[in-house]
């Protein structure tokens, strides 16, 4: 039996983990996907962590040897009696036993953080929204869904950016994409369909080929952009996308990135994968993304190539 292709994606609280990873499992196909949250390796639960003075982002607030021991065993296809954090109740629930699917897509905060924890992935991507948008984006879920008011939420974020410094973005130098979702013009109050993303690309693994259609529509007015950067010092490619970026814009890079693996070409079928790039609006109602289908979908590519290479 071949073994799981494991994806992670770090990123600080609502940099967009969840979002990015219910799309992917949508576009895999649920019934191949195990979705897991390192949240769930918390130490102490959230009465205890305030007793403490100690944020949830905090290396000792976590059990990673066990974390790590559980990616090692999902790596080579065997089961786990996983632990389980209820974000609603701050609370531990009983654990559940996972036995890993063909895709395994783990998120979180901590995923990175050891070096037999990072040797676990097949692809690793980091979430670096500006912290502008992200601190928008937790104040929405955490007054919404998890029944703080804005203040707390402010003050939490205050609260935790040292260990955000400390623990949470150094993580980025282990990825092998960096995806950045940010506002044209740095407009926060476009902050969901219209976003723009920034894919910083590492020679980490081998990427499509993006040269080709960008060759002839490369300019720095374009909606779709490649060029070359220095990320944390090392030579990267970067590929930025527009929100309003055109159907048939889109469709070019879709292509590009479905003709090199067919078992994409279905997923490039809009009709078949109406997930692709759904976000939830300010309102509730659900927008259509492009630069996150792309993202998914380049994710996906990843995943589906792993595959070919174990």
């Amino acid at each position: 039996m071949s073994r799981p292709i494991i994806l992670g994606i770090v990123g600080d609280s609502a940099a967009g983990k969840t979002t990015l990873t219910k799309g992917i499992a949508q576009v895999l196909g649920p019934e191949n996907v195990t979705v897991i949250c390192t949240d769930d390796y918390h130490r102490y639960d959230r009465k205890q962590r305030a007793e403490i003075g100690i944020t949830a982002l905090h290396p000792d607030c976590n059990h990673l040897d066990i974390m790590q021991q559980h990616l090692s065993l999902l790596r080579i296809g065997q089961p786990i009696l996983k632990p389980v954090y209820s974000h609603t109740t701050g609370t531990f629930e009983p654990p559940v036993y996972i036995k890993p699917g063909k895709f395994v897509i783990v998120e979180g905060l901590l995923g990175y953080s050891t070096r037999t924890a990072r040797d676990s992935y097949d692809v690793k991507v980091y979430l670096a929204p500006p912290e502008e948008l992200r601190a928008t984006w937790k104040v929405k879920r955490d007054t919404q869904k998890r029944g703080y008011t804005e203040e707390q939420v402010l003050a939490e974020l205050e609260k935790r950016e040292p260990d955000s410094e400390q623990f949470i973005r150094p993580q980025r130098q282990w990825s092998d994409i960096v995806i950045s979702f940010y506002p044209p013009n740095d407009d926060l109050n476009q902050v969901n369909g219209h976003l723009n993303v920034r894919l910083v690309l590492r020679p980490t693994i081998p990427h499509p080929n993006f040269t080709q259609i960008l060759g002839l529509d490369h300019n720095s007015m374009s909606a779709i952009r490649l060029g070359l950067d220095r990320d944390m010092g090392k030579p990267v490619d970067v590929l930025e996308v527009d929100g309003h970026a055109t159907l048939e814009q889109v469709n070019k890079l879709e292509h590009l990135i479905c003709s090199d693996m067919p078992h994409l070409r279905s997923i490039c079928d809009r009709d078949s994968n109406p997930e692709l790039g759904k976000v939830a609006g300010t309102t509730g109602e659900t927008i259509q993304s492009y630069p996150l289908a792309l993202t998914q979908l380049l994710i996906t590519y990843h995943m589906l190539k792993a595959t070919q290479i174990h």
